[in-house]
């Protein structure tokens, strides 16, 4: 496997909305590196878990503003991709 897939792919989104998903609709939610396409994000998915993906929509998620005391400042923005698997397929998270 090739180290750029594991840059694309940060981490899957592990809430209980996404959880939720997962079990009704085979849709699985993942943060991506912002700067890349669908097409290299399902590619990453792909050669990474071997499965075959059917759809995928992106999400930009803007900085959000916080603070610390007297601080502020912004978090990290982060893109999310939502993937639907071949009917059967699944990925298993853990």
């Amino acid at each position: 496997m090739d180290t750029k897939y594991l840059e694309i792919i940060k981490a899957p989104v592990v809430t209980e909305k996404a959880a939720n998903l997962t079990q009704d609709k085979n849709l699985y939610s993942f943060y991506v590196d912002p700067k890349a396409t669908k097409t290299q994000i399902v590619d990453a998915l792909e050669k990474i878990f071997k499965v075959e993906v059917v759809d995928i929509k992106t999400i930009n998620v803007h900085p959000r503003k916080k603070r610390v005391g007297r601080y502020t400042g912004l978090t990290n923005r982060k893109k999310k991709a939502i993937v639907r698997l071949k009917e059967g397929q699944t990925i298993e998270l853990g």
